[in-house]
């Protein structure tokens, strides 16, 4: 971890229905067997008519299942293809992350540490030991984020220069080693090798192996100092 590690924040800078068939009334007058059989003919066409015989029921209930079961597949079906463009496009954004860092044209230092102003700020520059304050973004070589205050909401707070952050954040920030100071506002990309980072231990590892950063990992971060905390 680039700072020393506190209770309460973690960070890598140092993260059919079937219808009721009614019954036919009775007839309570009538005049003769003619009419009898004409009312009764008419009314039992007119139930049949509203209400489905029981075979087209089962039609219309099969045609529901086989629509419902389109449905479902093509709503299993969108549903893969929509996480494989997901994955795609992570996928493309970490390669597009990795090719743009690698066109990024570093200062490289004799300590291996390379660095890159993307814009100059102006006022005071800061101290050792002193307490300040910068956001940052912290990217593996493929272009993998592994931490970033600006997700975080809060820039981090430390004292710069004393150790409470890895080598590669003190001297890429506090300058030396022919680094210019930063100056408040300024925004660097800092490349460091694993020596001025994390080294052969690597961080946030569970159980020796699957590690957050490997082991002997060249580190990429994008900072910008606020200025004094």
């Amino acid at each position: 971890m680039m700072m020393a590690t506190r209770p309460t924040t973690t960070t890598f800078a140092f993260g059919s229905s079937t219808a009721t068939k009614q019954p036919i009334s009775s007839l309570i007058s009538f005049r003769n067997h003619h009419q009898i059989k004409t009312t009764s003919t008419t009314r039992s066409s007119s139930v049949s008519a509203i209400s489905p015989r029981p075979q087209e029921q089962k039609k219309e209930a099969a045609v529901k299942e086989i629509t419902s079961s389109c449905g479902r597949r093509d709503a299993i079906t969108n549903f893969g293809v929509y996480l494989a463009a997901a994955t795609l496009f992570s996928q493309s954004h970490n390669s597009q992350a990795a090719e743009l860092a690698s066109t990024v044209d570093y200062t490289v230092t004799p300590s291996g540490l390379g660095y890159y102003d993307k814009v100059i700020g102006v006022g005071p520059q800061p101290t050792k030991g002193q307490l300040i304050k910068a956001h940052y973004v912290g990217k593996l070589e493929n272009g993998k984020v592994f931490d970033s205050s600006y997700n975080r909401g809060k820039p981090l707070s430390f004292r710069v220069g004393v150790g409470e952050v890895i080598k590669g954040w003190d001297q890429g920030i506090l300058g030396g080693d022919g680094i210019p100071p930063m100056l408040p506002g300024g925004k660097r990309s800092l490349k460091l090798p694993s020596d001025l980072a994390y080294g052969m231990r690597g961080a946030g590892c569970k159980g020796g192996t699957n590690c957050i950063i490997p082991p002997n990992s060249t580190l990429l971060f994008d900072v910008e100092f606020i200025g004094k905390a």
